[in-house]
C-alpha cells in the first residue's frame, strides 16, 4: 500500500474544468476534488461527461481549460512532467486493456519493469502478490482469453495496484461483465476501499455507490448536479434531475 502523504491536500482537485469535442460541451466548468482516503462514486446518464472527467484527471484527455491538481501538482501545466504523476495514478477501464499475447504475470510485470525500473524477480514477486490480493494466484500463466471478463478485470486491478499508486480511477469497471461476473469484481474493490485506497469510481452500481462510497456525485449535462454522502444523494435526492435518474434505476 502506498504511504498517502498526510498534507491535507485533496488528492485531486479540479477547478473550473471544461472540455469540448468540437462543438460539442462535454465539461462545462466543474469544481470537484477527492480527498486522501476517500472513495468518490460519480453516478449519472451516459453521456453526462463522467468519463470525461475521470479521463481529464489522468489526463488521458486533454481538458479545453480549466485546472486538474493530483496530490498539489498542477497537471494542466505543461512543465509538469505527466508520467511521473501517472505512476502515481492506478486507472481500470471498461475494457480491460491487457496484453493479449501475453501471460498474466506478464501482463503485471511490464509496467513495473519498464516505468518503475524494478528488477524481473521483484516485479514477479509484487505481481504475484496483487494477483492473490485479487483471488487469482493460480492464473499466473494465463492469458487473458482464458479467462472469463470478471477475471480479467480482477487481473487489470491487479496490474495497476502493482504500481503502488496513491489512488485509483475507475471508469465503469464492471459495466462490460456478465451480471454473475459483477460481484468478484466489487469485493475486490469494497476491500481496497476498506485498506484505505483514495478511489474516484464512475460507476452504474448504485449498491456499491451506496455501501463504500464516502460521497457520491450526480452528474448531467456536463455539471455536477448534486453531490453529498450516499444515504443523502440516493436516499433523498434534492435536485429534480438526480430524482428523476434514481427513478429509473434504483
Amino acid at each position: 500500500m502506498a504511504e498517502l502523504q498526510t498534507t491535507g491536500v485533496p488528492a485531486i482537485e479540479v477547478r473550473k474544468l471544461c472540455k469540448s469535442f468540437g462543438d460539442n460541451e462535454v465539461l462545462k466548468g466543474i469544481d470537484f476534488h477527492v480527498d486522501q482516503g476517500e472513495v468518490v462514486c460519480v453516478i449519472g446518464p451516459s453521456g453526462s461527461g463522467k468519463s470525461t472527467l475521470l479521463r481529464c484527471v489522468n489526463r488521458l484527455e486533454e481538458p479545453t481549460s480549466g485546472t486538474i491538481i493530483v496530490e498539489g501538482v498542477d497537471i494542466t501545466d505543461e512543465d509538469t512532467d505527466l508520467d511521473k504523476v501517472r505512476t502515481r495514478i492506478g486507472m481500470v477501464f471498461q475494457q480491460f486493456n491487457l496484453f493479449p499475447h501475453l501471460t498474466v504475470l506478464r501482463n503485471l510485470t511490464l509496467a513495473q519493469i519498464r516505468a518503475k525500473k524494478r528488477g524481473k524477480a521483484e516485479a514477479e514477486e509484487i505481481a504475484r502478490r496483487n494477483l492473490d490480493k485479487v483471488g487469482l494466484a493460480d492464473k499466473v500463466d494465463a492469458f487473458p482469453a482464458q479467462l472469463s471478463g470478471g477475471q480479467q478485470q480482477r487481473v487489470a486491478i491487479a496490474r495497476a495496484l502493482s504500481m503502488d499508486p496513491d489512488m485509483m480511477l475507475f471508469d465503469e469497471p464492471t459495466s462490460a461483465l456478465d451480471p454473475e461476473l459483477v460481484g468478484d469484481v466489487l469485493d475486490v474493490m469494497k476491500q481496497l476501499a476498506r485498506d484505505g485506497m483514495t478511489m474516484m469510481v464512475v460507476t452504474h452500481e448504485m449498491g456499491f455507490a451506496r455501501e463504500v462510497g464516502d460521497r457520491v456525485v450526480f452528474m448531467d449535462g456536463g455539471i455536477v448536479v448534486e453531490q453529498g454522502k450516499p444515504d443523502d444523494v440516493l436516499g433523498n435526492p434534492q435536485h429534480e434531475r438526480t430524482q428523476s435518474f434514481l427513478s429509473k434505476v434504483l
